[in-house]
């Protein structure tokens, strides 16, 4: 696959790996995103300033006073032609999802008799699906999870709503969402989680998700969700709690 480099304004370019979404593509981005972490903590690569992946780039932010994409651009491709791989930050979470209440689930009926599986079958689906955050964006804190079981794959819907509550869970194409804030939105709401997708009481990790994360969900009662939800309220998650240990 070719890659090619696109100036960003005169503080950023991005580098370019495919007009498609699929693993190998995001792979590469996340592991010359990894790289240059390693290039930057080993004190190389001064005055760039952050690099942020997508589904399909890596976008690299530098300091204009400090560097130019003419200075970077050779380091980055030195890694590229080297294909170094180093492992950038991946957790796998499981996060507690609430499907039985119809309030959450506004879709789940709809979703089930389009798919021509019932709603049970179509929540076991989801629950089965392991994910992968491609990207983070639209909004802060907002992940785009890829992995959807193939037969819950539709099209967004015709009739986007104009306010979808925060924390609600969410399916279109091949992936799921977990929308952080009250949005307009157009995807099937099968449910909804306790954990904010972004919490500034956090600090610097008020993302609770980053790309390269793997993500699963466990369904749980309404009366476990309005216990997790009264205690998010009366301070923040700590994120590690959902983290499975590696073995």
């Amino acid at each position: 696959m070719s890659t090619r480099f696109l100036d960003c304004g005169d503080t950023a370019f991005s580098v370019e790996f495919g007009s498609t979404i699929a693993p190998e593509i995001n792979s590469r981005v996340m592991a010359l995103h990894g790289a240059i972490a390693s290039e930057r903590a080993a004190g190389r690569l001064e005055g760039l300033v952050e690099t942020v992946p997508s589904m399909r780039a890596l976008l690299v932010h530098y300091d204009p006073l400090t560097t130019t994409r003419a200075a970077l651009q050779p380091a980055i491709e030195t890694l590229l032609a080297g294909e170094r791989a180093a492992e950038a930050r991946s957790r796998r979470l499981t996060l507690p999802c609430c499907y039985d209440e119809p309030e959450f689930a506004l879709d789940l009926a709809d979703v089930a008799q389009r798919t021509g599986v019932s709603e049970e079958e179509v929540i076991q689906l989801h629950l089965a699906s392991e994910f992968h955050v491609y990207m983070v964006g639209f909004m802060p804190g907002l992940p785009y999870l890829v992995g959807l079981a193939k037969p819950l794959h539709l099209p967004r819907r015709a009739s986007p709503r104009v306010r979808v509550p925060a924390r609600s869970v969410a399916i279109a194409t091949e992936m799921s969402v977990v929308y952080p804030f009250e949005s307009p939105g157009g995807w099937h709401l099968l449910g909804r989680t306790p954990v904010s997708m972004f919490d500034t009481r956090r600090g610097a990790e008020a993302s609770t998700l980053a790309p390269g994360d793997t993500v699963r969900f466990r369904r749980i009662s309404r009366a476990e969700y309005d216990a997790l939800e009264a205690e998010a309220e009366r301070a923040p998650f700590d994120i590690a709690r959902f983290v499975e240990a590696r073995p």
